[in-house]
């Protein structure tokens, strides 16, 4: 029916514009579909608070041993408040020697780094002596996202600056890998074109409210592929105000150092070994032992980490997922194996320092 309906608006206007004295300075939008029409609202609303983001590394010349400025990438952020911070992805950023943020009205503003969760892919970033009529977005909840509901990206691809795309969501709950080789869950998967240039930009939804961060396309070419992820806005609005308060995500913890999981992989250890327990955190207080060196020097397994609250874990990443599902002061039932023997630990949950 959409199809029928842009044929006979164009029909329509061919007809106007054929009659003699017609300007064709009409207004298209009282024409457009209504599709049309909310996705030109949303951008002409949401743009002003999408910016680019230039990120500037040094480098020795070869011939000269000079150190010289040279542009290492470029992405998109948003606004987040009036005060000047913007939210990006970490990727965006990581490495960077100067941020350059770039406003709608092409003016460039310094920026320095508040604070960073490559776990997350998220950074946020304050640009100096920000301008009076910064405008954020409005943040949305992407609880209420269901598969097919309309999505709309605006970024910075392959260096166009303020492009707009459209989709819908095309599947929730998907998983992708972050900086460090965590794992972000929740994602949104959109068939809106994402490319390089679009990371950290802001995904929309038709009421013109963020409900995800965009941040990674899957594509062998490198292009869009009609698969874009977004990391979801209630991810973002966890995260960002403990950014800007303390320049990271706290964590819960239970106070051990774990074993790498290239040693867990060489040795076909089926759990996390405990390399070393912290004297006076949670796990030393319930009871978990570390490894120890024998009077030979041989390394002596203390408890292997097999699940955390009945969730089987068989890497770091697991284990870390599996905590930060909960808060400091929660309690939780850590299961190990320690020689032939299966042990369960109650463990009391503190935010790390």
């Amino acid at each position: 029916m959409k199809h029928i309906a842009l044929a006979l608006t164009t029909a329509l206007l061919a007809c106007l514009w054929s009659i003699p004295g017609l300007s064709r300075d009409v207004d298209y939008l009282s024409f457009a579909t209504e599709d049309e029409a909310n996705s030109t609202e949303i951008f002409r609303k949401a743009s002003p608070s999408v910016v680019f983001v230039t990120n500037t590394a040094l480098q020795r010349s070869f011939f000269s041993l000079d150190v010289h400025e040279i542009p290492r990438g470029s992405g998109t952020g948003f606004v987040w408040d009036e005060s000047g911070l913007i939210v990006t992805n970490f990727h965006v950023i990581a490495g960077a020697h100067k941020l350059t943020v770039t406003l709608q009205d092409q003016k460039e503003y310094d920026a320095q780094v508040i604070g960073v969760a490559p776990e997350k892919d998220l950074a946020v970033l304050r640009i100096e002596d920000p301008p009076d009529d910064l405008v954020a977005l409005p943040i949305g909840d992407s609880s209420e996202l269901s598969v097919g509901r309309k999505v709309l990206a605006i970024g910075n691809p392959f260096g166009l600056d303020t492009t707009l795309t459209t989709g819908i969501v095309s599947a929730l709950d998907r998983e992708i890998q972050a900086p460090g080789n965590r794992t972000i869950g929740g994602v949104i998967q959109t068939d809106a074109a994402i490319n390089p240039g679009n990371s950290g930009g802001p995904l929309l939804n038709s009421l013109g409210q963020l409900v995800g961060v965009n941040t990674a396309i899957y594509s062998p070419s490198g292009a869009s592929a009609g698969i874009g992820f977004a990391i979801p806005v209630n991810t973002v609005k966890d995260v960002v105000p403990q950014l800007i308060a303390y320049g990271r995500v706290l964590r819960p913890i239970i106070g051990v150092e774990l074993a790498s999981d290239r040693w867990i992989q060489r040795y076909r250890i089926p759990g996390i070994p405990v390399v070393h327990v912290y004297p006076g955190l949670p796990a030393d207080k319930a009871g978990i032992r570390g490894a120890r060196r024998t009077s030979r020097g041989e390394v002596q397994l203390g408890d292997i980490i097999v699940a955390v609250n009945g969730r089987k874990v068989r890497s770091n990443d697991d284990f870390l997922t599996a905590i930060e599902r909960h808060k400091p002061g929660d309690v939780v039932e850590i299961e190990t194996r320690f020689g032939e023997d299966s042990r369960r630990y109650k463990v009391k949950l503190v935010e790390s320092q």
